[in-house]
């Protein structure tokens, strides 16, 4: 997730999970084999030799405790039960979990509270789409395991005429405190700059409403992470369209406490472990984002 510093607030409950099924029956979701995320749930088989190396304080009770903001569909979002937290994140790191021999157990949080979650070993890791960036390299270690750009959804037809090069008088959704904030406060910037209007930015705290306020007509477009706005659009069954192609791409990574550089090797052996025995690429394909894959794990990339 491309987010600096502002807060996030996770949607928890049931209310959450309400607010998505009902977005996804407005947008004409409909259940069937061919939706995201449907079908078998992937698995990988424990490698003793990987699971003898995780650290005796993480492995001794069986589980490893995953921080994550489940707002963020197709990543990790809540079910229709209000609690339960799936998606292509989730699914994912369940096989490299369990390639580790471990269960994972995940505790839904304010984004913004996730890193220092697992500083203070609230957390033993934070999964929930990290963009690796030199600031969050500065606490936490971080393993890469997708790769994600900024997309731009718009109603079908761009009845909006949305440019992304030439947004100026657009009314834009965004999430807050997203680097997706930055970019467009930058480019209506640049607009008020060259004589132009600015354009009317609106935040929301879930990416959800962002989706939904596009949706409505309430704005006339949003940008957000390359995986969701591809999963926004293939939601709404025709509804929605990209607008532009992917730019600024960066890897996500899993995020594990500054001292814990053992469990952060481990990780990424693991990492590779699954895109080796193909589970890695069954899990995105079934979520329909397999266009993130990565090829190659790395412990703090440069960014």
């Amino acid at each position: 997730m491309f987010n600096t510093n502002g807060a996030r607030r996770a949607a928890l409950g049931a209310a959450s999970a309400a607010l998505i099924a009902l977005s996804l029956t407005a947008c004409g979701e409909k259940e069937n084999s061919g939706s995201p995320g449907a079908g078998p749930t992937v698995t990988a088989a424990a490698d003793s030799a990987l699971a003898g190396k995780v650290p005796d304080a993480i492995k001794s009770d069986g589980v490893i405790k995953v921080g994550t903001d489940s707002t963020y569909a197709p990543a990790e979002f809540l079910d229709a039960d209000g609690k339960t937290v799936v998606g292509f994140d989730v699914e994912l790191f369940n096989a490299v979990a369990q390639k580790l021999g471990l269960k994972a157990e995940y505790e839904s949080a304010p984004f913004d509270a996730i890193l220092p979650g697992v500083d203070s070993a609230k957390y033993e890791i934070g999964v929930s789409s990290f963009t690796i960036n030199a600031e969050r390299l500065k606490s936490v270690n971080m393993v890469s395991y997708f790769s994600a750009g900024t997309q731009w959804v718009t109603k079908a037809g761009n009845a909006a005429k949305i440019d992304i090069e030439n947004a100026c008088g657009k009314k834009i959704a965004v999430q807050t405190g997203t680097v997706q904030f930055d970019d467009i406060t930058a480019r209506s910037k640049k607009c008020t700059t060259g004589g132009k209007p600015a354009i009317t930015i609106d935040q929301y705290q879930a990416q959800s409403d962002a989706t939904a306020a596009v949706f409505s007509g309430k704005n006339d477009a949003m940008l957000a992470d390359s995986p969701v706005g591809a999963y926004a659009v293939k939601q709404s069954n025709g509804s929605l369209e990209l607008v532009g192609e992917i730019y600024e791409s960066a890897p996500y990574g899993y995020a594990v406490k500054k001292d814990q550089t053992a469990f952060a090797e481990v990780l990424k052996e693991a990492v590779q472990a699954v895109i080796a025995d193909g589970s890695y690429q069954t899990a995105l394909k079934k979520w329909g984002v397999e266009g993130g894959a990565i090829t190659s794990s790395a412990l703090n990339p440069a960014s």
